[in-house]
């Protein structure tokens, strides 16, 4: 019998730290780091848990996102914040020096190492969305993102998604929401790398509105979110 896929959790988003060469760019911007374009508001602990609770390893970010995007590609728009892209070219090449290239090169050399030693990887990256935006309510308490044009990506989805639902039938529970899983990402730079065979990326969203108004039921859906997962992951993933 083969072995289970290993499970390889990251947090791209995980706090709002501003290094100290930076802190006066921010100075007038500190009610705007408390926001969800600072950072992944209340989801540091839940990808703590996971990693805790499964065994697995975790790369956490906590440098604001409106310094860099580390889930963002090299050259996408979004990549550098409208604060920070008004640093210089110079600057801006610094800091991918310091905290973009080394966070992506680290898990890029952890999933090669493990599909080396002939193990499969699933790669969930952990985030939070706001529950408005735009004016426009987001519809669901969880999102799970992947590539449709990655079978297994897609059974991987759908299962999790039914074991959730069973754990708790009042969870809106969507795939591929609010966002693509094809979209520009971390997880789709390390597709291009590896064979869909070899390596899943999911990317793991919360409503914010959860762990931040919720109460007592966060640790209830964070413990169905780890049962969940490691029932799914012990089975061995296949293609339908």
């Amino acid at each position: 019998m083969a072995d289970p896929p290993v499970l390889l959790l990251s947090c791209e988003h995980g706090g709002n730290r501003v290094p100290e060469p930076y802190r006066a760019l921010f100075a007038s911007h500190t009610e705007l780091l408390q926001t969800h374009r600072g950072f992944d508001i209340g989801i540091l602990p839940l990808a703590k848990q996971l990693a805790r609770e499964l065994n697995a390893p975790l790369a956490t970010a906590e440098v604001t996102r409106l310094l860099v995007d580390l889930n963002r590609s090299v050259g996408h728009p979004a990549l550098f914040s409208v604060i920070s892209r008004s640093l210089s070219r110079a600057e801006r090449e610094e800091i991918l020096r310091l905290y973009y290239h080394p966070y992506r090169q680290a898990i890029e050399e952890q999933v090669a190492q493990f599909i080396k030693t002939g193990r499969q990887v699933v790669h969930i990256a952990v985030h939070s969305f706001t529950p408005k935006l735009h004016g426009q309510n987001r519809n669901a308490d969880i999102g799970l993102l992947y590539d449709p044009a990655r079978p297994l990506e897609k059974t991987f989805c759908r299962r999790w998604q039914q074991k959730l639902a069973a754990l708790d039938p009042q969870l809106r529970i969507r795939r591929n929401y609010p966002y693509r899983g094809a979209a520009d990402s971390l997880g789709k730079t390390l597709r291009q790398l590896f064979e869909a065979n070899d390596y899943l990326a999911i990317e793991l969203e919360i409503n914010q509105q959860i762990p931040t108004e919720n109460g007592d039921r966060w640790p209830w859906i964070s413990n169905a979110l780890s049962i969940s997962l490691g029932k799914l992951l012990s089975a061995g993933i296949s293609a339908e």
